[in-house]
C-alpha cells in the first residue's frame, strides 16, 4: 500500500472511531448551582432534576452521559466551540437563543416570580419596584427581561454569576428583591433557614417573548441527529414512566406544564 492510500485508510479509521465515540457518549453541560434542578451534594456529587433527567435520557438512548460542570453564562459559547455537545441546565427555549443554538422539545415549564421580604405587595413590577435593587442571574432569561423591562422602568438591576449569590444578597439586605424560577426560589431559598421572613410576591412572570416555551436541551445549530434522538428519548421516558419517577423525587406537582 502506498503512502497516499495508507493515509486515506488511517483517516477513514479515525473518522469511524470518532463517529462511534460520538454515538456512544454525549458531553452535557450543567451548572450544578441551581437547586433543585442541579446542585452538588455535601459529598461533592452532582444531583438534581436536570441531572437525573439527563441520565434517564442517556439510558434510553443507550449512550454514556459525560457531565461537564460550568457556569451558566458560558454554556452556549462552550457548545459553539465543541467543548460540550448539549446543555441540560434549565435553559429556556427562546427565540433569541434559537438564533445561536437548536433545542430539543421542552422537558419542563415553570414561571418566574419575585422574592421579597414577606408583607411586600407587587401589583405592577414596573411601577412598584422603581428605585429598588433587584437581583437576577447573568445571561438568564430573567436578565434579558430585567434589562429590557425593569431597568427601563427605573429599577436598579444587579447581575450575579449564579442565582444562589442573589439569594445570599437578598437575605443579607443588599437586595430588595430577586427574580428567578418559582420552583428554584421556593425550594432553594424560601423553604430554607436563610429565606425565613421572605415570600414569593407579585404576578407570575412568563411572557413568551422572554421566557419562551419551557426548558429544553440546547445543541449546536444544525445538529439534527442529537435533536431528533433527544426528542425521541423525552417522549419515551414520559411514556414509560421514568420521567414521572424522577419528577416525584423532587416535586409534588406536575412540572412538565401545559
Amino acid at each position: 500500500m502506498n503512502k497516499t492510500a495508507l493515509l486515506g485508510a488511517l483517516t477513514l479509521c479515525a473518522a469511524s472511531f470518532l463517529a462511534h465515540a460520538d454515538e456512544d457518549s454525549l458531553r452535557i453541560g450543567i451548572e450544578a448551582a441551581y437547586p433543585p434542578f442541579s446542585y452538588k451534594t455535601p459529598e461533592g456529587n452532582v444531583s438534581g432534576f436536570d441531572y437525573d433527567i439527563g441520565n434517564a435520557l442517556c439510558e434510553e438512548m443507550k449512550i454514556k452521559c459525560e457531565w461537564v460542570i460550568q457556569e451558566f453564562d458560558g454554556m452556549i459559547p462552550s457548545l459553539k466551540v465543541r467543548k460540550i455537545d448539549a446543555v441540560l441546565s434549565s435553559m429556556s427555549i427562546t427565540e433569541d437563543r434559537m438564533k445561536s443554538v437548536d433545542f430539543s422539545k421542552k422537558y419542563y415549564h415553570t414561571p418566574g416570580k419575585f422574592a421579597m421580604k414577606a408583607g411586600n405587595v407587587i401589583n405592577d413590577p414596573l411601577v412598584d419596584l422603581k428605585g429598588k435593587k433587584v437581583g437576577v442571574q447573568r445571561s438568564s432569561t430573567y436578565d434579558r427581561f430585567a434589562t429590557e423591562q425593569l431597568e427601563k422602568a427605573g429599577v436598579n438591576v444587579v447581575r450575579y454569576g449564579s442565582q444562589n449569590e442573589a439569594f445570599l444578597d437578598l437575605a443579607s439586605g443588599r437586595l430588595d428583591a430577586t427574580l428567578a424560577d418559582i420552583v428554584n426560589t421556593d425550594e432553594s431559598f424560601i423553604k430554607t433557614p436563610a429565606g425565613n421572613g421572605f415570600a414569593l410576591v407579585g404576578p407570575d412572570i412568563n411572557d413568551p417573548k422572554y421566557f419562551g416555551r419551557g426548558a429544553g436541551i440546547a445543541v449546536r445549530k444544525g445538529d439534527s441527529v442529537n435533536t431528533a434522538r433527544l426528542n425521541t428519548a423525552i417522549d419515551a421516558i414520559r411514556a414509560n414512566g421514568k420521567y414521572q419517577q424522577v419528577m416525584a423525587k423532587y416535586f409534588a406537582f406536575d412540572i412538565y406544564g401545559e
